[in-house]
């Protein structure tokens, strides 16, 4: 199965029929990248570096969205359609040039411009830097939904906000993580357009003054909210939608005194302040902290997002700002407001302090017009990941919201004590105010309360929370819950980041697949077809190859491609069950010392990810992991046969790498702990088999491809239920299983760090005498799983055939299914396959394109 990576020329010599590009548009590109180059960049190609060629084509690829861009917006003044604002406080986006060009349909026309004037646009696209501003499933899932949301033609808006410093650039010293500012910004970002004349002022603080049954806010502190917007091509339907991402910015004003007393240069500073608002993302350990920063965050993103909405829902044509709606009953006809996770929580209270406070409708009225319009996301089942503000923090920060959902709460807890009278107990389990040494809010309370609709991201996820975390919420208001099965964006996760298997699904089926991820199930006919296995096989074993070169030109570490590449990459947790994936390589260590002779199948494994800098257990795994790694790696009796590969800094255009090139995908959370997942999904579609527990979105790829395709183990989450109920005691499975005990002595015995062998106590104490995430109880069934895997990769067929199936089960959990259920049912809207005319091209031919796109 071995094959030679071709090179880039001879790539082009058989680009594929969808990237064959017409000479007018080559040319037209090649002028506009020396316009650029000439007139934005001031340069010419004497003094120009790697980095001018890449923004003189970001801004010629961005020409080509600009046109498409104002007409969305025209289009949607003109027709006045439904609303639909996705509010988070986190877009990991990754790059955008890529994902441009091919949403765009020039990526070939680019490609054979850039050949033209001797430049490699591979090599441009890696000058690009990751918008890194999110943690990461949370923040990528947002991601995909912008893109879903624009290729189904919704009038939708990202909202969020534009941290200076994004996700922390991840550093590996010593086998310990070490944190870096992520400087994103430093050399400019050619996709944003700044929007200062919709700058919002944003109130903290001051008091309430009540006149006569009203309040009012006075004396606040105010910054300004200024918008920078990104667009967001959908695919192939020339519809470009808009991310709207806030940063802060003091005030203008200056008191004229302090020019003369002296005092100047620290007013100027005490503006900055103001400004740290959007300064950087917090990262995510899913161990909720209440500080006041992030609350502010939080607030400044849906007070900024809310008063926009409200001026466009009053002025609803186009470049008019006068307003022409005056009247809020038709708002939730008009916009549909969805909460990824609680973080925005905010909006709800803040809503009704607009519609109640400014725009004086009645209480009643106000809260239906708010629920109605509001949606929430729920995106774990971590109590310790719920956010809690304390009642001390919100009142100093935010009076007249405090009071707003005390208001809330008394109207919900008289519709509690109604329903249940006399069930004291429940209304203290439901109350949005919890009671005790600190008084809090508990956001995802006021999140129920205040949505018509609340939803899980996996079918397990959704029955979780109504039998758990949510159950007397699911008793009161059953049909306010429901399930939307997470996805991902098959444009960037097969398009953008695997074109040569792209290509070959294209062969088989054409290129509908691309929007209608359904199709893919037309590839289970050719799963016992020689040709086409080996036609997959060789291009996984080129991306192996591809990536292995990659890793040895930045880290110098050198792998074998005919190994298997198993990889486990995600946020570093203990319930993501990394300390799992080391035992394993420690317990296969083991075996080949025992015994070198033995038959074993070659194995390259990489973990790659992030730990939140304050979560001392994570970095510990980072070390530990990397401290085994080093042992492996530099053991003679082993040599290629085992290697242990940290990737250093994973993130989204990382992940576009190394997908593509993995043969087992490590989906290995307790049972009952993962919400969801997308990395399983993209490993699915990107022909990787998965070893995985019943956990998140694994139980519904089991369903869709079939048990036989998917290596499950563990229990399941009754099983890990009962197992706690009765009291688990992880030393019983520590003293009964020899290799296990082997393992766990040579980590505690300081066998893998020598120079201090008590550096991992820590870890080894908390899987002895508490293991919450019951690591031990199902280490003997990962073992026995993993042993499979090692046995069919060694029949290249089987294991390949298996790969097509994964392929082939992968539609379901497209992000355009998602998003389609998401507007049928939550936002009351119909996706359209509606082609909005090129800039080129006179409006009045629309109907045209609406009729061509549904020949």
């Amino acid at each position: 199965m071995a094959s030679v990576l071709q090179s880039d020329h001879e790539k082009r010599k058989q680009i594929s029929v969808r990237g064959i590009a017409q000479v007018e548009n080559v040319t037209n590109i090649k002028k506009a990248f020396n316009r650029h180059l000439h007139f934005t960049l001031v340069k010419d190609r004497n003094v120009a570096t790697p980095r001018d060629y890449f923004f003189a084509l970001a801004h010629t690829v961005r020409d080509n969205l600009v046109g498409r861009w104002i007409r969305t917006q025209q289009y949607y003044y003109e027709k006045d359609p439904k609303r639909i604002y996705y509010l988070s406080l986190e877009y990991y986006m990754g790059r955008a040039l890529c994902n441009t060009m091919i949403n765009l349909g020039i990526q070939g026309a680019c490609d054979e411009a850039m050949y033209q004037v001797g430049l490699d646009i591979e090599e441009l696209q890696e000058i690009e830097e990751d918008a890194g501003l999110g943690n990461g499933g949370l923040g990528r899932l947002a991601a995909c939904f912008l893109d879903s949301m624009a290729t189904l033609g919704l009038a939708a808006y990202g909202y969020g906000i534009r941290y200076d410093y994004g996700i922390f650039a991840q550093k590996i010293q010593d086998g310990w993580q070490t944190e870096e500012p992520d400087d994103w910004l430093q050399y400019g970002n050619p996709w944003e357009a700044a929007r200062p004349e919709f700058a919002i002022p944003i109130n903290f603080y001051g008091h309430l003054e009540k006149h006569g049954d009203k309040y009012k806010w006075v004396n606040p502190q105010m910054v300004y909210a200024m918008p920078y917007d990104s667009p967001i091509p959908g695919y192939g339907n020339n519809t470009v939608n808009t991310m709207r991402l806030w940063s802060a910015k003091a005030p203008k004003n200056f008191d004229l005194n302090f020019f003369n007393d002296g005092e100047y240069i620290q007013a100027v500073c005490d503006r900055n302040l103001a400004e740290n608002i959007s300064r950087v993302l917090y990262p995510n350990d899913n161990m909720f902290e209440g500080k006041e920063l992030r609350l502010k965050q939080e607030y400044f993103m849906v007070a900024a997002t809310l008063q926009d909405i409200i001026r466009r829902y009053k002025s609803s044509k186009f470049g008019c700002r006068d307003p022409v709606r005056t009247n809020f009953e038709a708002f939730p006809e008009k916009v549909a407001i969805q909460l990824n996770d609680t973080h925005p929580a905010l909006a709800i209270p803040e809503l009704m302090r607009i519609l109640v406070d400014i725009e004086e409708l009645e209480w009643d009225k106000a809260f239906e017009v708010t629920q109605r319009a509001c949606a929430y996301t729920n995106h774990t089942l971590l109590p310790e990941a719920l956010e809690r503000w304390p009642i001390h923090m919100f009142e100093n920060i935010l009076p007249r919201h405090l009071q707003i959902i005390y208001d809330i709460n008394a109207r919900h807890m008289d519709r509690v004590a109604k329903l249940w009278p006399g069930d004291f107990d429940r209304m203290r389990r439901m109350s949005i105010i919890e009671e005790g040494s600190v008084k809090n809010i508990n956001m995802a309370h006021l999140c129920i309360v205040g949505s018509h609709a609340v939803n899980g991201v996996a079918a397990i996820h959704s029955s979780l929370l109504q039998k758990g975390l949510f159950k007397d919420f699911y008793e009161m208001d059953p049909d306010k819950f429901q399930n939307k099965t997470n996805g991902i964006t098959p444009r960037r996760w097969l398009l953008l980041c695997n074109p040569n298997l792209a290509d070959l699904i294209a062969e088989k089926l054409g290129e509908t697949w691309v929007t209608k991820l359904d199709e893919l199930r037309g590839l289970e006919k050719f799963a016992n077809d020689q040709n086409f296995i080996r036609a997959v096989a060789k291009v996984k074993q080129e991306n192996k190859m591809k990536f292995a070169q990659y890793l040895e030109s930045t880290t110098g570490q050198r792998i074998d491609p005919s190994a298997m590449f198993d990889v486990q990459v995600k946020r570093i947790h203990e319930y993501k069950r990394q300390l799992l994936n080391i035992l394993h390589i420690i317990t296969i260590y083991n075996r080949l010392k025992r015994n070198p002779n033995m038959d074993f199948t070659p194995r390259v494994l990489m973990i790659g990810g992030k730990a939140a800098p304050g979560y001392h257990m994570a970095k510990q795994i980072i070390k530990l992991y990397n401290s085994v790694g080093r042992v492996v790696n530099n053991d003679p009796i082993v040599g290629d046969r085992l290697k242990v590969v940290f990737l250093e800094n994973y993130r989204v255009s990382l992940a576009e790498k190394v997908i593509p090139a993995a043969d087992l995908s490590e989906q290995i959370s307790t049972a009952g702990t993962e919400a969801s997942g997308t990395g399983n999904m993209k490993f699915m579609l990107n022909g990787a088999l998965t070893v995985g527990t019943l956990d998140g979105a694994n139980v519904e790829m089991a369903e869709e491809m079939g048990e036989d395709n998917i290596f499950i183990f563990g229990m399941k989450v009754d099983e890990v239920e009962a197992l706690v109920k009765k009291g688990y005691k992880p030393r019983e499975f520590y003293e009964k299983n020899e290799e296990l005990r082997l393992a766990l002595d040579m980590i505690r015995g300081g066998f893998f760090s020598p120079e201090k062998p008590d550096l991992f106590h820590d870890v080894v104490d908390a899987l002895l005498n508490h293991d919450r995430f019951c690591l031990l109880a199902d280490y003997e069934a990962y073992i026995e799983c993993q042993d499979r895997v090692s046995a069919l990769y060694k029949d290249p067929m089987a294991w390949t055939k298996k790969c097509i199936m994964n392929i082939a089960a992968s539609g379901k959990f497209s992000s355009d299914r998602t998003i389609d259920q998401y507007a049928r049912e939550i936002w009351g809207v119909e996706p359209s396959d509606f082609i909005i005319p090129p800039p080129y091209e006179d409006p009045s031919k629309a109907n045209e394109g609406a009729a061509k796109s549904k020949e």
